[in-house]
C-alpha cells in the first residue's frame, strides 16, 4: 500500500524545475529569484507494477498509411481568428489564450462556443462563474443551441469524466489556474498544479480528438501566469492585448504549430460582444488630423495583412539639459536611432529638441517598414510643415540614411490606392517589383534627404 507524507519543494516559475532547497539562481534556466516554496504529498509505493506492451503494439507507423481526412480544421465563425489560428481549428489541439483580466477572453470564446454549437456538441467548463452568471453573460451576446452544455468545477478527475461521457467536438476551460488534480498536494494556481492539469488535459485533447481552449491569467509582465513550461506544452498561445477601457481589441499569435505566428486579429469590443474589424486600417485611421504636422501615414504588414497606420511625431526645444525623448506604440531606442540618423544624414538638428512618438489607435508596430514613417513624421514637425493628407510611405532606413528596400511592396500600394491614397512613397529598388501602379503616384528615394524633400 502507498503511503504519503507531505514534504516541502521548491519549483521554478519560468521553468518548473523542482529543487528541493531554495536558491536564489535556478539551476534549469538560470533566472533569478523565481522559485517558489510549496507543499506537495509524495507518495512511495512499495511494489512497482511493470506492464508488459506486445511486440506488434510497438511497430511505427508508416507516413503513408497516416488517415488526414479526420484532421480537416473546423471554422470557428470569426474569419479573424480563423487567420490567426492558421485556417480554423485543428481537432485535437490544445489552445492557450491569456490577455489581462476584463480584456475580453471569456467573451471571445463564449461566441466561439456559440457559433461552434450550430453544428456539433459543445462544452463550456467554468471554475470561475456559476450557471447563472455565464447565462446572464450569454443573454447579451444572443440565443445559443441546445448543443452547448455548461459545467461549473474546479476538479480535473470529474472533468475528465465529464468530457468522456459528453464527447464534445470542443471544450473550454475558464481558466487553468482555477483547475485542481487531487493527485498535487498544493494549491490551485500553483506551478504544480498548472504544470500537472496542462498535461492531463493535452492527454485528453491527444486521446479523444478533442479541441481544448484553456484561459490563462497573465502577470503584470504582461506573460501567462504559471510555469513557462505551460506555453511548451500546449499547441497554440493566443494574446488578447488591447485597453479595457478603448473599444479595440488585438488578438495575436505568440506560437503555433499549425501556422504563422505572424497573423493578428482586430476586434471590436460592443455592448452585444466582440465584432470583428474586417478593415483594420480604415478602423486605425478613424478621426486623423488635417493639416497638421508631424502626422503621416505609414504602411506595415502582420502576416500577409497589410495594415495603415498614422504615426505622430511632436519635436520641440528643450528647457533642460538633457532633451526628453518618448515613444508609444513603437521601440524607444529604434526611434534614438532614426533620430541620430536624422541628424546625421539629414542635417536636421535635433540635439536640444525633445521628441514625443506615438502610433495612433493603441497598436504596437515594430517593423522596419515603418522606419520611414518615423523619420518623415519628425522631420514634419521639426519644420513645422503639413504632409499631404493623400500621401503613404513606407521603407526600412539604414545608419547610413539610405531607404532600404522591404518585402510585399505591391500589397502594401493596393492596400492605399484602396483606401484613396494618390501618393507612396517607397524605395527605390522596390519600384522595379511593382505591377498594378495605376491611379496612384509612385516617387522612390535612395535616402531620407529625399524623402524629406517631399514634404510641403
Amino acid at each position: 500500500m502507498a503511503k504519503s507524507k507531505k514534504v516541502t519543494v521548491y519549483f521554478c516559475q519560468s521553468c518548473g524545475h523542482e529543487s528541493s532547497k531554495w536558491m536564489g539562481q535556478c539551476p534549469g534556466c538560470r533566472e533569478w529569484n523565481t522559485l517558489v516554496e510549496e507543499t506537495v504529498e509524495k507518495k512511495s509505493v512499495g511494489k512497482v507494477k511493470v506492464v508488459t506492451v506486445e511486440k506488434d503494439e510497438l511497430r511505427p507507423t508508416r507516413i503513408s498509411e497516416i488517415n488526414m481526412h479526420s484532421r480537416e480544421r473546423m471554422k470557428t465563425g470569426f474569419q479573424e481568428l480563423d487567420r490567426v489560428l492558421g485556417g480554423g481549428i485543428v481537432p485535437g489541439s490544445l489552445v492557450l489564450v491569456g490577455g489581462d483580466p476584463g480584456i475580453g477572453k471569456s467573451t471571445l470564446l463564449l461566441q466561439v462556443c456559440r457559433n461552434l454549437a450550430d453544428i456539433s456538441e459543445i462544452l463550456y467548463i467554468s471554475g470561475e462563474e456559476s450557471l447563472q452568471q455565464i447565462k446572464m453573460r450569454a443573454q447579451r451576446i444572443g440565443e445559443f443551441s441546445e448543443r452547448l452544455q455548461l459545467f461549473c468545477d474546479t476538479s480535473l478527475e470529474r472533468i475528465e469524466q465529464v468530457v468522456e461521457r459528453v464527447k464534445p467536438q470542443a471544450v473550454v476551460i475558464d481558466s487553468i489556474q482555477t483547475m485542481y488534480s487531487e493527485e498535487v498536494g498544493s494549491a490551485p494556481g500553483s506551478v504544480s498544479q498548472v504544470r500537472e492539469t496542462t498535461a492531463r488535459l493535452l492527454q485528453l485533447a491527444k486521446g479523444m480528438e478533442v479541441t481544448i481552449f484553456i484561459v490563462g491569467h497573465v502577470t503584470k509582465e504582461g506573460v501567462v501566469a504559471g510555469p513557462r513550461v505551460l506555453e511548451h506544452m500546449v499547441d497554440t498561445v493566443l494574446y488578447f492585448e488591447g485597453d479595457r477601457h478603448a473599444s479595440y481589441r488585438i488578438l495575436r499569435g505568440v506560437k503555433n504549430r499549425f501556422g504563422s505566428t505572424n497573423e493578428i486579429g482586430v476586434f471590436e469590443m460592443r455592448e452585444e460582444g466582440l465584432m470583428e474589424v474586417e478593415n483594420p486600417s480604415e478602423f486605425m485611421l478613424n478621426g486623423k488630423p488635417q493639416g497638421a504636422s508631424g502626422s503621416i501615414v505609414a504602411c506595415s504588414m502582420e502576416g500577409t495583412r497589410p495594415i495603415l497606420l498614422e504615426i505622430q511625431a511632436l519635436v520641440c526645444h528643450s528647457n533642460f539639459g538633457i532633451p526628453r525623448r518618448t515613444a508609444a506604440g513603437t521601440d524607444l531606442n529604434r526611434v534614438n536611432l532614426l533620430m541620430a540618423v536624422l541628424e546625421k544624414r539629414g542635417g536636421l538638428s535635433l540635439s536640444a529638441c525633445d521628441a514625443y512618438v506615438n502610433i495612433a489607435g493603441g497598436i504596437r508596430m515594430s517593423e522596419p517598414a515603418i522606419d520611414l514613417g518615423i523619420v518623415m513624421a519628425l522631420a514634419s514637425s521639426f519644420r513645422d510643415k503639413a504632409i499631404d493628407e493623400k500621401m503613404i510611405c513606407f521603407g526600412e532606413v539604414g545608419l547610413s540614411g539610405e531607404v532600404r528596400a522591404v518585402n510585399m511592396a505591391q500589397q502594401r500600394v493596393s492596400e492605399a490606392k484602396k483606401l484613396g491614397f494618390t501618393t507612396c512613397i517607397l524605395p527605390k529598388v522596390s519600384m522595379p517589383g511593382l505591377t498594378d501602379t495605376s491611379g496612384i503616384k509612385m516617387i522612390g528615394v535612395e535616402n531620407i534627404r529625399e524623402a524629406i524633400g517631399c514634404i510641403g
